[in-house]
C-alpha cells in the first residue's frame, strides 16, 4: 500500500508543481516535454521485450510495461522545468541532466528496487544513466529545432 502511495505522489505531486511556472514556459516546452515523454514509453516498450527490468508494482491495472508515475509524472514535469530553467544555457542544461539523470539512476531506482517496486534484470545502473542523458541530448536538439521552425512561422 505505502508502494502505491509513492508511485501516487511521484505521478501527482509534479504537476501541481505547474503552478509556479508561468503559463508562457509551459506553452513553450510541452511539445519537448511530450515528445520526450513519448520517447520514454517507447524505450519502456524495449525495456519490457528485452527484460531490462521488471515493474512489480503500478498505480494502474494496464501499467506493467510502462511506469505511468515515472512517463507521465516525474520524468514528463522534471523534463518541463529543466527546459524552463535552463534552455538557453546549454552547459548548465547538461549539467542539470547529468545531476537529476544520475540521481534517478543511481540513488532513486536504487531506492525503487529496494521497495520492490521495480526490479532490474538486463540493465546495469550506468547504462540506465547513459540512455537517459542521450535522451536529453535528443530532446535538446528537438527543442532547438522546434524553436527554429516556430522563429521562422513568425
Amino acid at each position: 500500500m505505502f508502494n502505491k502511495l509513492i508511485l501516487w505522489l511521484l505521478f501527482i505531486a509534479p504537476w501541481l508543481s505547474l503552478f509556479f511556472m508561468k503559463k508562457e514556459g509551459i506553452k513553450r516546452f510541452m511539445p519537448v516535454t511530450l515528445f520526450t515523454a513519448l520517447l520514454v514509453t517507447i524505450i519502456y516498450e524495449i525495456a519490457y521485450t528485452y527484460e531490462w527490468w521488471e515493474l512489480k508494482v503500478t498505480i494502474v491495472p494496464w501499467g506493467h510495461i510502462t511506469n505511468v508515475s515515472y512517463a507521465y509524472g516525474s520524468f514528463l514535469i522534471g523534463t518541463i522545468w529543466i527546459f524552463y530553467l535552463t534552455f538557453k544555457k546549454f552547459w548548465l542544461y547538461l549539467a542539470a541532466n547529468m545531476v537529476v539523470d544520475g540521481l534517478d539512476a543511481f540513488l532513486i531506482r536504487e531506492f525503487m528496487e529496494s521497495r520492490g517496486i521495480i526490479h532490474y534484470i538486463n540493465i546495469s545502473k550506468l547504462n540506465l544513466f547513459l540512455l537517459m542523458f542521450t535522451l536529453s541530448l535528443i530532446a535538446f536538439g528537438f527543442q532547438v529545432f522546434h524553436e527554429r521552425v516556430f522563429k521562422l512561422e513568425n
